[in-house]
């Protein structure tokens, strides 16, 4: 069994106990260590080279969405996860542009969020076909020209087959549903993801179907070509 290296950052230590305490139950993860605030997480995250980081957002010091962006320009970047009060608002959607694997509110089950470390640590986003069209939507209010621009120069940059996955991806579409909707085996879809993925700027999944939304390759009759 591979077992997953989680880094648990806020700086509520009774959250911190919490979580360590709920998390570090889960025989297939490990927790690597704790932080009080961004740099800490950075700092650690450098030292012990954590599979995951579980990150608050508002934190002194450092704030986490800081935090993100340095961990994730890191060539070794880790996944993270944002720990939040909210569904959706202006600071989630600057972590996930920012590369976070997707987020979990606080007071989400235990459970679910042992999954979602699982999920992250796999490869694959922690957004719910719901959330995501929640958060599109959020997108949707607070998108503007310069952001198209450079989406629709990144998307631009994609090969066709990539381009009509990338699509399929901000849709929100699992990699079976993808093969099923572009006659591709689901081998040829995870090669084309992987390609999508290994390109500047596309960091994973998430980061993929934010920049199709700012395209506007998700408004109706949107060219995928």
């Amino acid at each position: 069994m591979t077992t997953i290296g989680l880094l648990i950052v806020d700086d509520d230590p009774l959250v911190r106990a919490g979580l360590t305490f709920m998390l570090g139950g889960a025989g297939d993860i490990e927790i690597v260590g704790e932080a009080a605030d961004g740099a800490e997480a950075v700092a650690m995250a450098g030292l012990h080279r954590p599979d995951v980081v579980l990150m608050d957002i508002r934190m002194p010091v450092m704030d986490g969405l800081t935090a993100t962006e340095e961990l994730r320009r890191r060539p070794d970047a880790p996944e993270v996860v944002v720990l939040t009060t909210f569904h959706v608002d202006e600071q989630v959607l600057r972590a996930l542009r920012a590369g976070a694997a997707g987020f979990v509110l606080k007071d989400t089950a235990p459970a679910q969020i042992v999954e979602s470390v699982r999920r992250v640590a796999a490869g694959d986003p922690v957004l719910s076909p719901a959330v995501t069209r929640r958060l599109m939507t959020h997108v949707a209010e607070v998108s503007a020209g310069p952001r198209r621009d450079t989406a629709t120069r990144r998307i631009g940059e994609l090969a066709e087959r990539e381009r009509e996955v990338a699509v399929a991806v901000g849709r929100g579409q699992s990699n079976a549903q993808i093969a099923a909707s572009l006659y591709m085996s689901v081998p040829t879809v995870k090669a084309h993801v992987s390609r999508v993925l290994a390109k500047p700027g596309f960091n994973n999944r998430v980061q993929v179907a934010l920049l199709v939304h700012d395209a506007g390759l998700l408004d109706e009759g949107g060219d995928v070509g």
